[in-house]
């Protein structure tokens, strides 16, 4: 890929959530190898893992013990970006790890006065330097996530190649609707990416056809497939890009970039 030099607007970075209410689709792995793709077209970007399990703080080696400063103090107002983030062995990554505080952050925000814009609010207070702010958002559909969709310019669907896909990402669009409908009008879906995708099972492939017939552009070309290496990579502490870079899974993600930035240059022309 061509690099893509500076930052794509004057007022801040581009701010996309990665989520899909269902588990296992391919969530936190898309967010590390897409912001190391991203990263290694020079271009600034930071992962907020705002996903209680942590699992891309994991993934990049970030020992629980070092995540003292985390993603909760960010969107309570404790710490910045600046204070919180940690920097990753990828040359201009970094990420704000996750922290066993943002299990309960939930039942905290229940009661707060505009709930919903807590982490734009933090986004907004340190994430200037940036180029992409990328939110690994848990798996569910609560004031996290509805705290992630606020704060994004777009979402970007991870969809994993199986029976009951569509059914899946049928309520998460609603979701979006009603928050373009209540606090992010200006949000729009980047793109929905196809994972896990087995060439050798015909489910896969009518999984893909099927999605493509209803969301038509709006779904990536390029299918990120099963690949034993991307499932190896989190154990070692490191991104498939850098565990190994020629195998198909690292190839997917760094088509995947492409067109996201393809996408972005559109979308802020």
């Amino acid at each position: 890929m061509k690099p893509e030099h500076g930052p794509l607007k004057p007022s801040g970075p581009r701010v996309i959530a990665i989520a899909n209410q269902k588990g296992g689709v391919g969530k936190t792995t898309t967010a590390i190898n897409l912001g190391t793709a991203l990263a290694a077209t020079k271009k600034r970007v930071v992962i907020l893992d705002l996903d209680p399990q942590g699992n891309a703080s994991t993934g990049f080696g970030i020992e629980r013990t070092d995540r003292q400063l985390n993603v909760y103090h960010l969107l309570i107002g404790q710490a910045t970006v600046a204070e919180a983030i940690k920097e990753t062995d990828i040359p201009g990554l970094s990420i704000v790890p996750s922290g066993v505080d943002l299990s309960g952050a939930e039942i905290e925000l229940v009661g707060m006065e505009n709930r919903e814009f807590y982490l734009k609010k933090a986004i907004g207070r340190g994430a200037e330097d940036f180029d992409y702010v990328l939110i690994d958002c848990p798996p569910a559909l609560g004031l996290l996530t509805l705290n992630a969709l606020a704060a994004a310019d777009a979402l970007l669907v991870p969809l994993q190649c199986e029976f009951f896909a569509l059914e899946g990402i049928s309520h998460l669009l609603r979701t979006v609707e009603r928050v373009k409908r209540t606090v992010n009008p200006t949000l729009e879906i980047q793109g929905i990416v196809l994972t896990m995708f087995d060439s050798r099972n015909r489910l896969s492939d009518m999984v893909a056809s099927d999605v493509r017939a209803h969301f038509g552009d709006k779904v990536y070309k390029t299918v990120i497939p099963r690949n034993v290496r991307v499932s190896e990579a989190p154990s070692h502490g490191r991104p498939v890009l850098i565990y190994d870079i020629n195998c198909a899974g690292s190839r997917a993600y760094l088509h995947l970039a492409g067109e996201v930035l393809r996408r972005e240059r559109l979308a802020v022309a």
